[in-house]
């Protein structure tokens, strides 16, 4: 029997040919992942377009403000400056139109006046912080923010004080904020919506007196005025007429209001013909009537249960 022979080392012929066939690796698809970046990008409600235009301006912006301070520090001459000044205007920055923010009670027109009387309203050499300080001398404004806009407006930002209080003083009345600042004289006929204060140094306790009334809101409404008395104490007076002497000493006035609010609130000590209430005394408080009958009537609140 012919027998076949297989040299050693040798490999079968199916073998050899599935050797000889090339391996095609497997190619894994990328996928490609979006950056954070890219992300919040697509999350703006603006387009690609106006979003380039936006950056484009801010490089713009911060060339033209960096510019300005390598020049200051460099130190260059005026006239240099001036030159470069003017060619900022030429080319479209210069202050042409001034926005005005949370003005009600200053005049804008002296603001107009104030910023387009300036020699040069190149940006460049617009003075920020004077015209900051300007404005801020004006009584009512509490603070101001002047800021550029490219290419040519100023944009104005004012915090306005709130008057509280008038303060009758000197043979005048003059509206004041919580702080005390006098914010300018007024007829006192048309400011009746706001209390009236008086006494030397009344201004500067308004603030104690607008934290003394809050500890009794029911009875705040119904203050139309208050005395600063001897520079240590208040009176404060009532729309019905009657005046409330409170004694010295924040937190002992503090707890005489509340008092005389509990009072008032159980017996209706106010519009029943009563001149003045005094609690100066922490022990017992005192009553000034108009006549007799009215004096009787309290003393009868007093049998029943009222503190007076």
């Amino acid at each position: 029997m012919a027998g076949s022979t297989i040299k050693r080392g040798s490999k079968p012929k199916q073998a050899r040919k599935n050797a000889n066939k090339s391996v095609k690796p497997k190619v894994k698809r990328k996928v490609r992942r979006l950056s954070w970046f890219d992300k919040f990008i697509r999350t703006l409600p603006i387009t690609e377009a106006n979003l380039q235009k936006i950056f484009t301006a801010s490089v713009f912006a911060i060339l033209f403000f960096s510019i300005i301070i390598v020049i200051n520090a460099m130190g260059v001459p005026k006239q240099v400056y001036a030159q470069y000044a003017a060619w900022s205007a030429r080319v479209g920055f210069e202050v042409k139109s001034v926005e005005i923010l949370g003005m009600k009670e200053v005049d804008e027109l002296k603001v107009y006046n104030m910023i387009f009387q300036s020699e040069d309203l190149s940006m460049p050499m617009i003075d920020i912080e004077k015209i900051r300080t300007d404005i801020i001398q004006n009584g009512w404004v509490e603070d101001v923010r002047v800021t550029r806009r490219l290419p040519d407006t100023l944009v104005v930002e004012v915090v306005e004080r709130q008057p509280i209080a008038i303060w009758q003083h000197d043979g005048k009345y003059s509206l004041v904020d919580r702080n005390g600042i006098v914010l300018e004289d007024v007829v006192q006929s048309n400011y009746l919506g706001l209390p009236l204060i008086a006494g030397e140094g009344a201004n500067d306790k308004i603030k104690n007196l607008d934290e003394l009334l809050s500890e009794a809101p029911a009875l705040k409404p119904q203050v139309i005025g208050a005395k600063w008395v001897g520079n240590r104490r208040w009176d404060i007076i009532f729309k019905t007429g009657e005046t409330l002497s409170l004694p010295e000493g924040e937190k002992i006035a503090a707890e005489a209001l509340l008092n005389f609010a509990k009072m008032d609130g159980i017996n209706r000590l106010l519009d029943r013909d009563i001149v003045r209430i005094d609690f100066r005394d922490p022990k017992r408080a005192y009553l000034q009537v108009k006549n007799k009958d009215a004096k009787k009537n309290l003393s009868d609140i007093a049998d029943n249960g009222g503190s007076i």
